[in-house]
């Protein structure tokens, strides 16, 4: 693009999905081994911000080490006549895509779990410095939103700063997220669709309503709508709710039209809020994951940023990647912590009295959403390292999804009477909701499963266009 004549490396969309292997990483900024990293987006007066000014708090690209990880902000700061605090979220949303535009660099997730990568290919041809990363910025940001007139974009690297910054940036998250509660879906005539994460998962579509958040917990139903009228022919757009089918699911016939419109014809059906049937896909951004544990008949919730083993013993990024890349897996939900404030939440499923299980760091943040007679009948990672833990947990407390476990009782026959195995009809003992397995490269959903299966489907498996995860 000759609006880039003097970066060392190409700008375009082409880029867009390009995956950096750690052993071919310069450096990482922020990421799985970082504690402390954001981006954030501000609307200031014109006088406040120096037009095509980059700053750059703490070591530059050229004095890291290769192979480093690093604590990481990136603040953008714009003025303009149009644009007001309400657009901050739009002009931050960008940045994921915008950086990814750049050969060789990076970008995952959003807000407070941001996650970049220099390669050294790129890095070899003088994309040494975050200079050249703020200009290509600006020159887009102002490309694609005329609504900007002025721009500065600030790089911090110095752990103390950025630590500094990471709590105003926290705060400032809350208080945008507080905003968007309170509305229903039902008040609303026009749900919003996010496909920005496409070049990750070709067959996602985020659908934004205003009690189900962006899977990446960055946009929230207003923040899409000021998205779609600023940038109407952008990744956000208007979606037609078009008639209720069912209300308990979450499925609306405009939904599931716009949904196959956008993924090609992949996905045809989305029940917005069930883990189970036709699940909303998931991206490779999404903060959290609900993920069904059949041992106990309930959920667990894992984000991102929990380092240890869940409960049944997987890290988040083999249970993020059951549900990432556009697909919809059975008893997989990637969602935003946000959505765990909604009423909305799981609502097909029982909502809270099917939860069993989340870190102790996320209970604390939505505790004041949980039912209060919840709230110490849910385990953390202190009360329950493994599904054993989990179920005496469960039963001590008088959890809901205990009363689920009780099987039907099985007619037993005093003196059977000598006849072929196949003529005896098979006594169901237990039940258990709709259950996915993998084998052989085949795909079985057992329906309805007791010891016997009701219904057994077999078919491939689908091939993983995007896994959305870290790659090592």
């Amino acid at each position: 693009m000759s609006m880039f004549k003097d970066i060392p490396v190409d700008v375009g969309v082409i880029y867009e999905g390009e995956r950096i292997r750690y052993k071919d990483t310069q450096v990482e900024l922020g990421g799985e081994r970082i504690d402390t990293k954001f981006e954030l987006a501000r609307v200031r007066d014109s006088d406040e911000v120096e037009d095509g000014k980059v700053i750059i708090i703490g070591p530059d690209i050229k004095g890291m080490e290769v192979g480093s990880s690093h604590p990481f902000g990136i603040l953008v700061e714009v003025a303009g006549k149009q644009l007001e605090e309400g657009l901050e979220s739009v002009v931050e949303r960008r940045i994921h895509a915008f950086c990814n535009y750049i050969e060789g660099f990076m970008h995952l997730n959003q807000r407070y779990d941001i996650w970049l990568r220099l390669s050294k290919k790129s890095f070899e041809k003088g994309l040494n410095s975050f200079t050249h990363i703020g200009k290509v910025l600006q020159r887009l940001y102002k490309n694609e939103l005329p609504i900007i007139e002025k721009i500065q974009v600030t790089f911090i690297t110095d752990p103390a700063q950025v630590k500094d910054m990471y709590a105003e940036a926290l705060k400032i998250y809350e208080a945008r997220d507080a905003k968007a509660r309170g509305l229903k879906d039902e008040e609303v005539d026009k749900f919003y669709g996010c496909s920005l994460c496409q070049s990750f998962a070709p067959t996602h579509v985020c659908v934004i309503t205003p009690q189900r958040y962006s899977n990446c917990g960055s946009i929230s139903w207003f923040d899409a709508r000021a998205t779609a009228r600023v940038d109407p022919k952008g990744p956000v757009y208007e979606i037609d709710k078009g008639e209720l089918i069912d209300p308990v699911k979450g499925e609306y016939s405009g939904v599931n039209e716009t949904v196959k419109k956008k993924s090609l014809g992949e996905v045809t059906r989305v029940w917005l809020y069930t883990g189970f049937g036709y699940p909303h896909t998931s991206c490779g951004c999404f903060e959290a994951c609900a993920f069904y544990i059949p041992e106990v008949d309930g959920f667990g919730i894992v984000h991102r940023g929990y380092k240890e083993l869940t409960v049944n013993g997987l890290p988040f990024s083999t249970i993020a990647d059951s549900t990432a890349g556009g697909r919809q897996v059975d008893g997989f939900h990637g969602l935003s912590v946000e959505y765990l404030r909604s009423p909305k939440l799981l609502q097909a499923d029982g909502g809270w009295n099917r939860i069993v299980w989340l870190p102790e760091s996320i209970k604390e943040r939505v505790k004041d959403f949980v039912p209060k007679e919840l709230l110490d009948k849910i385990a953390t990672e202190n009360e329950a390292k493994t599904v054993g833990d989990l179920k005496t947990f469960l039963e001590s407390r008088s959890h809901p999804v205990v009363e689920r476990w009780k099987a039907k009782p099985v007619e037993v026959a005093t003196a059977p009477e000598a006849v072929e195995e196949e003529e005896l009809a098979p006594k169901p003992v237990a039940e258990l909701p709709t259950v996915p397995l993998a084998a052989g490269g085949f795909k079985i959903i057992l329906k309805d499963a007791k010891i016997y299966a009701k219904r057994v489907i077999i078919r491939p498996a689908r091939s993983e266009k995007s896994k959305g995860e870290r790659e090592e």
